[in-house]
Order: structure tokens, then sequence, then C-alpha cells
């Protein structure tokens, strides 16, 4: 195995702190299964459309999830599959004694 690089270990720190955060966290899980829309995300995690808006452009920034659009509409969803590895490794991690 290579030698970590600085670079490479403040990527990885900047992916936890994205997804530290309980809001990006439940974003994120809101649109594991499939493309969805601002609106639907934002009634699905309960908050305001500029508020899901402003976390969602930070997940994207991040590569935590990818747009596509579609017509006016801007769908998003998971990056790839390493994304929700991540969050299955960490919650096989919480449940586990």
């Amino acid at each position: 195995m290579e030698k970590t690089s600085i670079e490479d270990i403040e990527r990885v720190s900047q992916i936890f702190k994205v997804l530290s955060d309980m809001t990006r966290l439940k974003i994120v899980l809101a649109v594991k299964e499939g493309e969805k829309n601002v609106t639907t995300i934002a009634n699905e995690v309960s908050m305001e459309q500029s508020a899901v808006s402003h976390q969602l452009r930070l997940l994207r920034d991040n590569r935590v999830v990818k747009t596509r659009r579609q017509g006016k509409a801007v769908l998003y969803s998971v990056d790839d599959a390493h994304v929700l590895d991540i969050l299955e490794q960490t919650f096989k991690h919480v449940h586990h004694r």
C-alpha cells in the first residue's frame, strides 16, 4: 500500500466533515434510492427548500451527490456507490457490539 499523502488525508477529512452534519446525512439518505428534485427532498427531510438547496450545494461541491438536468428540473442522486459504501460501513459499525 502506498503512503497516504497529506492531500488525500485532507480530502478524506473534508468528506467526513460534510457527512458528519445530520441534515446533510438525511439528505444523502433521501437520495440513496435514486434521483429526486429539491422539493421532494425538502419534503422528505422536513426542511425549507432554500435550506436544502444550500446543503445540496455543499454535498455536490464535495462530490457526495451529483445532479442531472431533466428539462427545467434538476435531479439529485448519490455521486457513486463509494458514498453508499462509506455510509453502510459506518451504520454497521454503529450497530456492532
